[in-house]
């Protein structure tokens, strides 16, 4: 038996009322936003509902809902959007490639500088790191709310307040956060992007951008969009500005029954369950003679374990985690910056569980990081 525990990744198994939103939306739905009849019509329904239910569970406007293809499409929308201008940016020392390499690319072409605020397991400390990097010129903060790697949580709300302070746009990857912390647009976000396939249980090809509204998005990419089409330029109005071409309808439907499904659970017992079955992993492997986990006290910490076995490197001791029946993911996770600041350049095995997750099958993993650790 399989047991996956890379769900940082993307979640498996799916809900049942996921699979069976997306085998029935392949009979049900055609396009959306292109003609009056039925079945155009039925698609568009689709997905306005899905904008109001992400509106609603995230305290946003559902005309302010952007359906985008990843959490990546959603971060490339945002960061080229409100950097389309120039100016600087502040990023922190544990984002993901999503974040980092749009902005790098951006600082090689000439248009904005950008600087790299430290993370500390203390908030004060963390907020402190970005406010000295605050410039005049500074356009945007963007961040993860939680690290892909460690799962350590970033002070998002207080970061919120200090932008909000400065008028500053804030800039929030949920990808690792949403479906397990209550993040709100409220908490001083002005643009948050996630992924549909990761906490929220929806499939892959599916994500979100959710915008306040109160810094414009110019369109990153140009085409179809079903409205004002006698022009020659995009409609300028959300969500249409940033949703060319046909949406995909079946990731839709997937991805609203996904957040029926977290909502019906509560992101706070959602947390609650995979943070006791992350508990029980780290106490295990923390006792083990050879085993490093990446936590540090004082730190709260996202349903998240990072840890190395001795002197193996993170592809072997996963291979051999899988040959057991585990699925988890080795290596740099997409985030080389997070590994630099834990001194893992070598990458890490990252346990990553979800609400179907189980202690017995944990703890049988924690048996077979014994095993191989004392080989």
């Amino acid at each position: 038996m399989i047991v996956n525990f890379d769900n940082a990744a993307t979640t498996f198994p799916k809900p049942p009322a996921v699979r069976q939103a997306v085998a029935q939306a392949v009979s049900t739905y055609a396009s959306a936003g292109r003609g009056s009849h039925p079945l155009a019509v039925r698609g568009s329904a689709l997905v306005y509902r899905l904008r109001e239910e992400a509106a609603a569970f995230f305290g946003g406007q559902p005309e302010h809902v952007v359906l985008t293809m990843n959490c990546t499409h959603a971060l490339n929308l945002a960061i080229q959007g409100i950097c389309a201008g120039g100016g600087h940016v502040v990023i922190s020392r544990l984002e993901h490639n999503s974040v980092l390499r749009p902005v790098y690319a951006l600082a090689k072409a000439g248009r904005i500088s950008y600087s790299i605020a430290d993370v500390y397991p203390e908030p004060e400390r963390t907020l402190a790191a970005f406010r000295k990097l605050l410039r005049p010129e500074t356009k945007a903060v963007i961040c993860t709310i939680c690290s892909n790697v460690t799962g350590q949580i970033l002070p998002w709300k207080e970061l919120g307040a200090l932008c909000r302070e400065r008028g500053i746009c804030f800039i929030a990857d949920g990808a690792q956060a949403c479906g397990v912390l209550d993040v709100q647009l409220s908490d001083g976000i002005n643009v948050l992007c996630t992924a549909g396939h990761k906490g929220l249980y929806g499939i892959t090809g599916t994500g979100l951008l959710l915008s306040d509204g109160r810094y414009p998005l110019p369109p990153l990419m140009q085409g179809g969009s079903g409205s004002m089409s006698d022009l020659p330029e995009m409609p300028p109005f959300l969500p249409d500005a940033l949703e060319c071409g046909t949406l995909n309808l079946i990731g839709a439907a997937g991805l609203s029954a996904g957040l029926r499904f977290v909502q019906e659970k509560g992101t706070a017992a959602i947390r609650r369950h995979e943070t006791a079955l992350c508990d029980a992993l780290c106490e295990r492997l923390s006792g083990m003679e050879g085993v490093t986990v990446y936590r540090t006290a004082g730190a709260d910490y996202a349903p998240i374990a990072a840890f190395n076995i001795r002197k193996l490197p993170s592809e072997e001791a996963a291979a051999a985690l899988a040959k057991e029946g585990f699925c988890l993911r080795a290596g740099l996770h997409c985030a080389p910056l997070a590994h630099k600041a834990l001194g893992t350049q070598d990458g890490a095995v990252r346990f990553a569980p979800s609400v179907f997750s189980n202690l017995r099958d944990t703890l049988r993993l924690a048996a077979a990081v014994e095993r191989i650790a004392a080989q």
